[in-house]
């Protein structure tokens, strides 16, 4: 048993909702691995359970963390993969912004020796979530269209670099003071408070593949631009997260997405995509994106880093429009 400190949402709401506690933590159970935690990010799925807007997530109290990167400290009854002192990465989920955590031992994945670790702690969620997306639900090939809302963000800055790597041809929404870096990056930037890009696209003749992690509202306008044969990847369901607008359920969202099936005399699809450590792809697309990043093929943009303590200040970075790619949070050393 240990004493540990960890983040807290307190109850559902604002960024005043996120408190540093102590917390008991027991020794691993069996086939389990006590970790050391170094580092974790700040994601949108985080943000949406502090305001009770993720997915059939825990009620509050809870302690958020959806990666985690640390050190092996303990391994429970069983478990003997992972030396003690070993660096390993995990798709946490819930507890990971912590000083120290138990997990199942079969979701760890080792991090390769000399590998930047903010990067690596990046790669779970935001890369594997842009690589599957690409690769497995949209199957994206070289010569293909994409549109991508949000190309500044995490998985969105991911998702270009993926696909550009693809050889596919990148559009997409983002602020207009990262047009210019977004353009050295390959991709063709539209303003997203404009729409734009609606009948630019269309007259282009439309995208084979559009990725939308804004929800309801988004789901027509993507679809309107989808050509014959393409198909919008839904994700995440972010925009009242970044607008600091009031939640929607997300059955409804997710029902509208996929009634857009029906009409399959458009040749148009829709699916809504969710990341699980349970997928038998999951640690094989790691360890392809490790490889990438080991190569110098793919870099993991980091728009800002901080403490547990800032754990207040990491959220309202989240929303603001400053900078892009992944918020980690330094834990331990």
């Amino acid at each position: 048993m240990s004493i540990i400190r960890k983040v807290q949402i307190t109850a559902f709401g604002d960024e005043s909702k996120l408190a540093i506690v102590e917390s008991d933590l027991p020794d691993p159970k069996p086939r389990e691995v006590q970790l050391a935690v170094d580092l974790s990010i700040v994601s949108g799925s985080d943000v949406n359970m502090r305001r009770g807007t993720y997915p059939f997530q825990r009620k509050a109290p809870l302690t958020p963390g959806y990666t985690v990167l640390g050190r092996v400290l303990l391994n429970g009854k069983g478990a003997s993969t992972f030396r003690v002192g070993e660096r390993v990465v995990c798709l946490s989920k819930y507890e990971g912004q912590a000083e120290r955590i138990n997990l199942p031992e079969r979701f760890l994945a080792r991090v390769p020796d000399g590998i930047d670790l903010k990067a690596a702690v990046a790669l779970p969620l935001d890369w594997v979530t842009a690589y599957q997306m690409l690769h497995r639900a949209a199957k994206i090939k070289s010569g293909q269209t994409i549109f991508i809302h949000g190309l500044s963000g995490g998985v969105g800055g991911s998702l270009l670099q993926l696909a550009k790597l693809q050889g596919a041809e990148v559009f997409g929404t983002a602020s207009p003071s990262k047009h210019d870096e977004l353009s050295r990056r390959g991709a063709t930037s539209f303003d997203y408070k404009s729409k734009d890009w609606i009948s630019i696209m269309q007259q282009r003749g439309g995208a084979d593949a559009v990725f939308d992690p804004l929800g309801y509202e988004s789901f027509d306008q993507s679809f309107s631009i989808l050509r014959k044969g393409g198909i919008l990847v839904a994700y995440g369901m972010n925009l009242p997260a970044v607008t600091k607008t009031a939640r929607r359920p997300a059955l409804p969202v997710i029902l509208k997405l996929l009634a857009r099936n029906l009409f399959f005399w458009t040749g148009k699809r829709t699916t809504f995509y969710g990341l699980t450590r349970n997928s038998k792809h999951f640690k094989p697309d790691l360890e392809q994106l490790f490889a990438l990043l080991q190569s110098g093929s793919i870099s993991v943009p980091i728009k800002a880093t901080f403490k547990l303590d800032e754990i207040q200040q990491a959220h309202r970075e989240y929303a603001s429009s400053a900078g892009t790619g992944s918020i980690i949070l330094e834990i331990g050393s």
